[in-house]
């Protein structure tokens, strides 16, 4: 983007929802802690059915420092890049398959999903939905969350389907216990290097020993508005940023012709971190829609999940080259 521990009742513990209007797959706790990596592929499920594997996969790669992104249940390219990426951080053969020796090197014996009391703070600073129109945007006083629920898929690196899925009966109200994964705390270290893989929707942070020390599925650029090339530095990091809105130097957004400023928020155009780059109007940031994290295309800059970027900015700064390839060894060929 251009310019800038507790039980539950047990009622709770039998849960089912609804996906398409059919009753899904029953989904509890203990089937996501108790579930087996190895087992990713041998069960039948229905469409859009969350795997506990899978759950309990993606979790195990998050702390590992292989981010699979958002944290749904469900299979796909970020979860085999992420598999791919705890390879090359590991120095195995990278293909992105679950084989035995990443299953044993994943696997630990911690809870996947834990509870969780909601508190007064989770319930503060939300807002009642979020315009499309850059203008509406504009008027608004922050960007803030639209619900209690949206505010812990993010803590927690979740789905919001996962969220509710875990939680059919909350209300997410202060007091309230829930269930939820837990991704174990942001990586630490100093990044000396970062590569933005264009050909892998990838971003890999190399610490200044030249090990790789985390990696992200990113959305980098698009065919209508690529990504730079070459090398670049950073510059600085911006918190909870407003942003500038520019049609005339950006893009254009509906009909809106004249520059804007856009409130802070996790829910604005570039999430809650701006990793501002040395090549003028481009960053790495984060994002509103962490679902869409290499599916759709961006103005031209690394988009990551809000959790990501902020991860990530916490470990670099200024003069931390970035370099824009396309083709590395972290994502599977």
């Amino acid at each position: 983007m251009s310019s800038m521990k507790t039980a539950l009742p047990i009622s709770l513990l039998a849960l089912a929802f609804s996906v398409g209007g059919a009753a899904a797959r029953e989904l509890r706790p203990e089937d996501i802690n108790t579930a087996s990596i190895a087992s990713i592929g041998t069960e039948k499920l229905a469409p859009g059915d969350p795997d506990p594997a899978i759950v309990r996969l993606q979790v195990l790669l998050d702390r590992a420092g292989s981010s699979p992104g958002v944290i749904d249940g469900l299979s796909g390219e970020n979860v085999d890049k992420a598999v791919a990426g705890f390879e090359a951080m590991n120095n195995l053969p990278v293909d992105g398959m679950l084989d035995p020796q990443v299953v044993s090197r994943l696997e630990g014996n911690a809870p996947i999903v834990e509870s969780y009391v909601v508190s007064a703070e989770d319930a503060a600073g939300l807002v009642d939905k979020i315009p499309e129109d850059y203008g509406e945007k504009a008027r608004m006083q922050s960007l803030g969350y639209t619900s209690v629920a949206e505010k812990l898929s993010e803590r927690f690196h979740m789905g919001i389907d996962l969220v509710h899925a875990l939680n059919p009966a909350s209300q997410f109200a202060p007091g309230d216990t829930v269930w939820v994964v837990n991704p174990g705390p942001p990586r630490e270290g100093k990044v000396k290097r970062i590569e933005a893989d264009r050909k892998t929707g990838q971003v890999l942070a190399y610490a200044t020993d030249g090990s790789l020390l985390a990696v992200y599925p990113a959305t980098i650029g698009s065919e209508d508005n690529p990504a730079p090339s070459g090398k670049h530095k950073v510059k600085g990091v911006a918190r909870m940023p407003v942003y500038r809105y520019d049609p005339k130097r950006n893009f254009k957004q509906g009909k809106n012709n004249k520059v804007l400023t856009i409130p802070k928020g996790p829910n604005g155009p570039v999430g809650t971190v701006w990793i501002d780059l040395t090549e003028p109007t481009y960053g790495i940031h984060g994002t509103p829609e962490p679902k869409l994290i290499d599916k759709v295309g961006s103005h031209g800059c690394v988009r990551l999940t809000n959790w990501d970027a902020e991860e990530l900015a916490g470990m670099v700064k200024p003069g931390v080259m970035v370099d824009f390839v396309k083709g590395s060894p972290a994502a599977p060929r």
